[in-house]
């Protein structure tokens, strides 16, 4: 259901956007930036985390990692990354293949700022071997998200 629920919320929302399918895996960020011809850092990766009784997705470049005090000064409390058999359960996508679109129910998604280096950045599609290519600004448009700051400077 994943890769067909990305392309069904792709298809409504940016009918101009293609997913890409590979034949290779494309589960880690240097497996995607090989693949796809781009530095680490343009690969956006979309995080579950747990914050209170809520599930929600950060989205951030390739490169960048959570800073614990930023994080806490947004939300409150300590990043927790989902279990892996949660993330799938809470976003349909397999973990590899988690992206911000085509979730089974709505999440809180934020687009961190680090994704802004770049005109055009790849997340996944909702396959280890599937992504897009979007601008951050659109990504943010098209899923609702909220752009925040909670990675740690490169």
């Amino acid at each position: 259901m994943s890769l067909s629920s990305v392309t069904a919320f792709l298809a409504e929302k940016a009918p101009d956007l293609k997913v890409i399918v590979l034949d290779e895996s494309t589960a880690t960020v240097a497996m995607a930036a090989a693949a796809h011809r781009v530095v680490p850092a343009q690969i956006a990766k979309t995080l579950a985390l747990r914050v209170a009784d809520a599930v929600i997705l950060i989205v951030t470049g390739g490169e960048a990692r959570i800073d614990n005090k930023k994080f806490k000064a947004r939300f409150g409390t300590k990043a927790r990354m989902l279990d892996l058999a949660d993330v799938e359960a809470e976003t349909s996508h397999p973990v590899g293949g988690v992206c911000p679109f085509g979730l089974p129910k709505p999440l809180a998604v934020y687009c961190d700022v680090s994704l802004r280096a770049f005109d055009i950045v790849v997340p996944a599609a909702g396959a280890t071997n599937a992504a897009v290519r979007i601008s951050p600004e659109r990504m943010a448009d098209i899923t609702g998200a909220e752009w925040i700051d909670v990675t740690a400077s490169t």
